[in-house]
């Protein structure tokens, strides 16, 4: 089960409690240049990262049980509670994907939630942290702002509807 979502799983990886902020710290500074209300928020397993009121449509790197083992998933997060929503915002970053790919490769996965029916993702998965070090925190955070940068522009040309 994902992380920050109902029972935590049996979580093998322990990172030290000011891991996700120093992610979220170095995040920051990475997607300057998206314009836009941004709001982030570190917790003891990940970090969360959304612009103006699109809670549900997010970017997250987060400590995750997919079942086996412990993963660190990096990516886009659609959660809204109507699973056709998340079908049509991943549909429209699918139509898209030309102009995404290039920038964040192969390991970019789409598709289902790692755990949870009904909300979609673009994201890859990695070894969770061996060491809570600051290296490490920057090299997920420039991931993550990979994933904002090649996104989140696309992502509001979207028609909303009501």
């Amino acid at each position: 089960m994902p992380a920050g979502h109902g029972k935590p799983g049996p979580y093998d990886a322990h990172v030290d409690d000011s891991f996700f902020d120093h992610v979220r710290n170095a995040t920051e500074g990475f997607v300057g240049g998206i314009t836009g209300v941004r709001h982030a928020t570190a917790h003891s397993r990940g970090v969360k990262v959304w612009f103006a009121g699109a809670t549900r449509e997010h970017y997250e790197a987060q400590l995750i049980h997919d079942g086996n083992a412990t993963k660190l998933e990096i990516g886009f997060h659609a959660e809204h509670p109507n699973g056709a929503q998340n079908d049509a915002v991943l549909k429209h970053l699918l139509s898209l994907e030309p102009t995404w790919r290039p920038d964040l490769g192969n390991e970019a996965e789409t598709g289902s939630f790692i755990g949870r029916k009904g909300w979609t993702r673009i994201s890859e998965c990695w070894e969770p942290p061996t060491a809570s070090s600051i290296d490490e925190a920057i090299e997920v955070a420039a991931r993550l702002a990979d994933y904002v940068n090649a996104l989140e522009p696309l992502r509001r040309e979207r028609p909303q509807t009501g």
